[in-house]
């Protein structure tokens, strides 16, 4: 069975406007099935097939000569060096089309799954020629088969739209937790342990071991399952380093390359130069609960619920759906979502930055509690006008908790 992603009404309308489109993101978040479902009748080609791959290493003109256009090709990270043939050919195209004065039409798509790399490489050898979009896991709203929309906590929009609302108790909540958002784990439920160390082999051995050292993999995998244990927290270096034996530099570095992989997210603190004395590291959030959830060695959903590690899980999965819901739109989240937390430890979970207005957001695993909007005001100190703010919950509804804030039901997010 499809499932329908909300990116797809950006990707159509982008097909209008440039050569070529590059999708990037994590491994199994249905990348290439989604395109293949939006263009069937497009040639494809994947360069994990050696053949085609030594070709288009070897000889890229060729490659390209051999296929017809417009052609999909997928893990385009594994030969890099195409997208310069690629760029002399969209060129060549659009000096004829010029001439013709005829629309340029979509030459190429490309997908991959290394994040940085591709974004670095298409934004350097491609600039102005493909558009980037960034792809995630299925969210909440794509699984209920709902037509998605980027989340914005405006409490005026939130009520608009609260008809739409699936209410969701906290332990179903954290059913979908426990499932994450894998499009072939979600449609095809395949024995949970086989899919998931199938994925970090994979991951392992065909992104990670182009990254570092063949022999540190073992380390590595050590290594994702100690940053699982602290999804949504702040990033310490230094004591992720001393829990795998690693150094802080080499944890920062291998931080990187989970972030880089589309794996986890890392969120900013909020600051500017008014503030004296907010904490400068980041936090790192998964992106996708399930992925983190058998990292940790959790087996039951009910179990996470009433672990010391539910309010994590419930945070981890809010703001990677918040993130999943801007990314879905064709934006990214850079100089819009952050956090705010400082030295006497006053912490705000998310912090909004739209048009200069700031939107302080807490996130709560049960229902809101009277005081849950406690820190919203520290914000004032830099002097920007503050908006109504929320806290995200299970509650049933979107309602005040006094004339600052407003409970917002975790289903909101996307609609």
């Amino acid at each position: 069975m499809y499932y329908h992603r909300q990116l797809e009404r950006k990707i159509i309308e982008i097909a209008k406007e440039y050569a070529c489109i590059t999708l990037y993101g994590a491994r199994q978040t249905g990348k290439s099935t989604m395109i293949r479902n939006l263009f069937p009748e497009y040639e494809y080609v994947t360069m994990d097939n050696s053949k085609e791959r030594i070709l288009a290493t070897d000889d890229p003109d060729l490659f390209l000569k051999a296929h017809s256009m417009p052609l999909i090709i997928d893990e385009i990270q594994k030969v890099s060096g195409l997208m310069e043939s690629i760029k002399m050919r969209i060129d060549e195209v659009k000096l004829k089309r010029v001439n013709e004065e005829s629309a340029l039409p979509l030459m190429y798509i490309l997908t991959g799954s290394n994040t940085h790399e591709i974004r670095e490489k298409a934004s350097e050898t491609l600039a102005g020629r493909t558009a980037l979009i960034e792809v995630t896991s299925l969210s909440e709203c794509e699984k209920l088969k709902k037509e998605g929309n980027e989340f914005v906590p405006d409490i005026e929009l939130l009520k608009s739209k609260q008809s739409r609302l699936v209410t969701k108790n906290r332990y179903e909540v954290f059913d979908e937790i426990f499932l994450g958002g894998m499009p072939e784990y979600w449609t095809l439920r395949p024995n949970r342990d086989t899919f998931f160390e199938s994925y970090i082999a994979t991951y392992l051995e065909k992104d990670v071991s182009r990254m570092i050292n063949v022999g540190r993999l073992d380390d590595f995998r050590k290594f994702i399952r100690i940053v699982a244990l602290r999804t949504s927290q702040q990033l310490d270096y230094t004591e992720i380093g001393n829990a795998v034996g690693i150094d802080a530099r080499t944890a920062k570095n291998w931080i990187s390359i989970l972030e880089s992989s589309g794996i986890v997210m890392i969120l900013q603190p909020y600051a500017n130069n008014l503030s004296k004395r907010i904490i400068k590291s980041p936090k790192i959030y998964f992106m996708d609960t399930g992925l983190c959830a058998f990292l940790c060695g959790w087996t039951d959903p009910k179990i996470i619920e009433s672990s010391s590690m539910a309010g994590v899980f419930f945070e981890t999965y809010v703001v990677s759906e918040i993130v999943k819901s801007i990314r879905n739109s064709g934006k990214r989240i850079e100089n819009t979502l952050y956090y705010y937390r400082d030295r006497d430890k006053k912490e705000v979970d998310l912090v909004f930055d739209i048009n200069q207005r700031l939107y302080p957001i807490e996130i709560k695993k049960g229902i809101g509690k009277d005081k849950a909007d406690k820190n919203f005001k520290i914000l004032e100190q830099y002097k920007m006008p503050i908006a109504t703010g929320l806290i995200i919950d299970t509650s049933d509804c979107v309602f005040p908790l006094n004339k600052d804030a407003y409970y917002c039901p975790v289903g909101m997010i996307g609609l």
